[in-house]
């Protein structure tokens, strides 16, 4: 699989646009390790590996352990996780996996945990990862091996 074309290249202005999102998303007051959390989950499920390489080594150097980032697939299964980042978890998968809806329960119960406020900031930093997802799968972007 070979890259196909860089968006900040072709199409400058769309970029600076999703750049301005991600600017916000990273000002709006989410922790950053929760950020990553968001960043990681989604990109699992969608499968970007460009973004899985970026976003678990950004988690590490923001101070997550290896540990949560290992079992983070199955955080449903561990005691690793609070009830904040669960509900963040569990509103970014249904956010990822939208075909099946966001469900009333997952979203009324990010909204007892989190509050409305913080509730619509998951909601854009999981959109904008979606996008960047979307974005990195389709142009092939791919990571660079670490040595």
């Amino acid at each position: 699989m070979k890259p196909r074309f860089a968006q900040n290249q072709i199409d400058p202005e769309a970029y600076k646009a999703m750049l301005g999102l991600e600017t916000y998303v990273q000002k709006c007051g989410i922790d950053k390790k929760l950020h990553e959390l968001i960043k990681i989950r989604a990109s699992q499920i969608n499968g970007c590996s460009y973004c899985l390489d970026m976003h678990t080594r950004d988690a590490r150097k923001a101070g997550e352990t290896e540990q949560r980032i290992y079992v983070l697939p199955a955080w449903r299964e561990t005691n690793f996780f609070t009830q904040e980042e669960q509900a963040v978890l569990a509103l970014t998968e249904e956010i990822t996996n939208i075909q099946g809806h966001v469900s009333d329960a997952t979203y009324d119960n990010a909204v007892a945990v989190l509050g409305e406020t913080m509730v619509q900031k998951v909601l854009i930093a999981a959109l904008t990862i979606n996008a960047w997802n979307r974005l990195a799968i389709t142009n092939h972007f791919l990571p660079d091996l670490q040595k």
